[in-house]
């Protein structure tokens, strides 16, 4: 090769290498002075990102700030398949996430070489596991902080409490009717991130811190609450009745200090078990309440002074025809005074009594009470209960509706009904909630005890009082009695209707009562749903449950007895009823 053509290859080169020069010189110049607005704008669009802060949402707590449920910081387990190829080792990052978390090697990899920037291979992972993994500091693999919601006490309490969906919203019981405080507010960040992902602390243009949920805290406590469920499963396990349900409720201020259901869940695992059990029956299944109505027909008939409790009823030896049909009681009886009939649960004495007050005054009291209306409990899924217009009712209705026919109750509406009686005559509003709270300790509401109805005068609730009493000393609800306390209460038989009418093999056994009867504290409604055995009535399976319940509560609430001295006595065969 001649110097010539050497000189002239180095001046081509350097000529190429000059140009290269300038060019990148020109556009260097381009990028930094030029209007580059749309490159910028997409340069920015890269590395601004937004991040949705996580919030907690807030407790749910009992009456005495025992935790039923709150939220579990946890982790999960993510990969970035586009960010691992350009900057790792995937198959390597594959087999040790998939021995790590005991997932199949196949489906790992499989994920990794999707082309996303995101996919999510394992929720609520151990801590350990993650700090096994951060330590390894694989290449696009992040572990992202999650809220996972956690009951303490898993089935108890389940039906009030209810529970939050994966999502974060709640989806039954007091997390759903109080989503809007439970929730919170989440946070946000505006920031930029480098190319590895991760966020440039100097660059981060804004943050909103987030706002907790605020805490519930309910009327129930847990400890009833226990006493309540032990008792139905305890019963449940010899009468083998397909449901059960109880509350107990405080009688002056309305305040729910136990409500159960049977079947239950654990609301840690909500998704394990149908709707079924999900139901809060004591507040979402309407049901033919039977002689448990009684007590209506019979406060309505001595408010209006149209009845005393020495009156004598004929019971017609057990068999009465009225508008052509017949109506018979449980037992034959013949001559019975008002007290008596109650007592032992004539419908033909309730029935006569409804007469006499007349259809009008009857469906009048009936509204006043509460019956077809939903109380207006702080619990998703309430009914109403079902009672007709009077201009549906039959001849047959005035001597149906009496002994819990032709009309449909929730316990709760019948609890409440019954509780007016004990408070006096003042029905109050069913309570579950006792205050909301938010991060700070503030309470954002503190609902009170509400009065929503005076059906009958407070004498008239007092002879109540003292009537329902027999009930239990020397009438159908015996097994009801509790050691050292008075306990008035009413019994409950009723046949389910069926195919060509009421089956004889299928009912619901009720007890609803309330005591100390001289000065009552709490009153208790428990209902079985077709109990098993030859004895099914309300006074055999439901009353020795309302006994178990009581005992627990009042000696839990150390309420003390009453004296033998202000007991309620009965004068036999006079209208004067003394203490």
């Amino acid at each position: 090769m001649t110097e010539t053509s050497q000189r002239r290859r180095i001046i081509v080169v350097v000529a190429i290498l000059a140009f290269i020069g300038i060019g990148l010189a020109t556009r260097l110049c381009f990028l930094h002075l030029g209007d580059n607005e749309r490159l910028l704008a997409k340069i920015q669009d890269i590395r601004e990102v937004e991040q949705e802060l996580v919030v907690s949402r807030g407790r749910v707590l009992d009456r005495n700030g025992n935790i039923m449920a709150l939220d579990m910081s946890m982790r999960n387990v993510a990969v970035d398949p586009k960010f691992m190829r350009e900057h790792g080792h995937p198959r390597f990052t594959g087999m040790q996430l998939s021995r790590l978390l005991a997932l199949d090697p196949a489906m790992v990899l499989a994920h990794i070489s999707r082309d996303q920037q995101y996919v999510e291979l394992a929720k609520q992972v151990p801590e350990e596991t993650v700090r096994q993994i951060e330590a390894m500091r694989l290449p696009g693999v992040r572990c992202p902080e999650i809220s996972k919601r956690h009951y303490p006490r898993g089935s108890l309490m389940s039906h009030v409490v209810g529970f939050a969906n994966a999502e974060a919203v709640g989806s039954a019981g007091i997390e759903q009717k109080m989503e809007r405080y439970l929730r919170g507010v989440p946070g946000l960040r505006v920031t930029e991130v480098d190319g590895r992902r991760h966020e440039v602390y100097l660059r981060r243009a804004m943050e909103i811190e987030p706002q907790p949920g605020a805490d519930v805290q309910l009327t129930l406590d847990q400890n009833l609450q226990y006493f309540v469920e032990k008792a139905l499963d305890d019963a449940l396990a010899t009468n083998g009745a397909k449901g059960a349900w109880a509350i107990v409720q405080h009688v002056r201020t309305g305040e729910i200090l136990a409500m159960a259901s049977r079947p239950d869940y654990d609301l840690n695992n909500f998704n394990a078990v149908d709707a079924d059990n999900r139901l809060n029956r004591a507040i979402g299944y309407t049901f033919e309440p039977g002689s448990v109505f009684k007590v209506i027909v019979y406060a309505a008939a001595f408010n209006e002074g149209i009845l005393t409790p020495s009156e004598i009823f004929d019971c017609e030896n057990g068999l009465w025809h009225y508008a052509g049909k017949p109506l018979r009681d449980y037992h034959p009886y013949g001559r019975l005074t008002t007290t008596e009939a109650l007592k032992k649960s004539s419908n033909i004495a309730a029935a006569k009594i409804a007469i006499r007050l007349g259809e009008d005054r009857l469906y009048r009291y009936l509204k006043l009470f509460g019956i077809g209306t939903p109380t207006g409990i702080n619990l998703p899924g309430e009914e109403g209960g079902i009672l007709n217009p009077l201009k549906k009712w039959t001849k047959l209705s005035v001597t149906r509706i009496p002994m819990g026919h032709e009309v449909a109750v929730t316990s709760m509406q019948m609890l409440q009904a019954v509780n007016a009686i004990a408070n006096g005559g003042e029905m109050m509003r069913p309570l579950v909630l006792k205050r909301v709270t938010n991060s700070k300790g503030e309470a954002l509401s503190v609902p009170q005890p509400e009065a929503v109805g005076h059906p009958i005068r407070p004498e008239t609730a007092r002879l109540m009082a003292r009537l329902l009493t027999e009930v239990t000393e020397d009438g159908t609800g015996k097994k009801a009695r509790v050691a050292g306390h008075s306990v008035a209460g009413k019994t409950g038989t009723a046949e389910k209707p069926g195919p060509g009418g009421y089956d004889a093999k299928r009912n619901l056994a009720s007890f609803v009562g309330f005591l100390p009867a001289e000065n009552p504290e709490v009153s208790i409604m428990v209902t079985f749903d077709e109990p098993h055995g030859d004895f099914r009535t309300g006074g055999a399976i439901a009353a020795p449950v309302f006994q178990a319940i009581a005992e627990q509560t009042v000696r839990y609430l150390d309420v003390p007895p009453v004296p033998e001295t202000q007991r309620f006595t009965f004068a036999s065969g006079s209208d004067a009823v003394k203490e």
